[in-house]
């Protein structure tokens, strides 16, 4: 059970947010060219255990793409800037247009059209979600640890969210290597 941060695993009270300063220090360090080894010595860890974190966080860069975002106020900005990037499946609507398309189809036919589209995804490398934090849960349990998320607010969302162009571009040249 988590609170504020700590949880607790049989008799030990662990720190959430230590363990984030730790791994964005060792990081850091690498980053900066420190070996894995000395970086293991500086923050008091093996070394097996910094290069099992680089493991854990790599992502093979290029291969094929989709761009999947809503509620967007801006999905004509991002479209352009998608397919300027070769974005090989762009879906992006806006509030209105995502609840026209929910009440254009009956119940039986959503949810075809929700699977074909999790089955298209499953053919790209990589799947950028931009949604509620409960809409990319759900896209990382169904296409796991090929999924980017970029979280425009908490679930349920109600209204169109602004994506700055700069964010979404800095993603997409490093999940393609351009």
């Amino acid at each position: 059970m988590e609170v504020a941060g700590f949880f607790r695993i049989g008799d030990k009270l662990l720190n959430r947010n230590k363990l984030d300063r730790t791994i964005d220090r060792i990081f850091d360090l690498r980053v900066s060219g420190i070996s894995q080894q000395e970086v293991a010595q500086r923050v008091g860890c093996d070394r097996s255990f910094v290069s099992r974190l680089e493991s854990l966080a790599e992502v093979r860069k290029g291969g094929s793409l989709a761009v999947i975002g809503f509620p967007l106020v801006n999905t004509e900005e991002i479209e352009k800037l998608c397919s300027e990037l070769g974005v090989e499946y762009t879906l992006l609507m806006n509030d209105e247009e995502r609840w026209r398309v929910i009440q254009s189809f009956d119940g039986e036919n959503l949810l075809n059209w929700l699977m074909k589209i999790m089955v298209d995804m499953s053919d790209y490398d990589y799947v950028i979600m931009i949604g509620s934090d409960m809409r990319i849960r759900l896209a990382e349990a169904i296409l796991g640890e090929k999924v980017f998320g970029i979280m425009i607010g908490e679930s349920p969302i109600q209204e169109d969210h602004y994506l700055s162009p700069d964010k979404l571009r800095k993603l997409i040249t490093s999940i393609k290597g351009d």
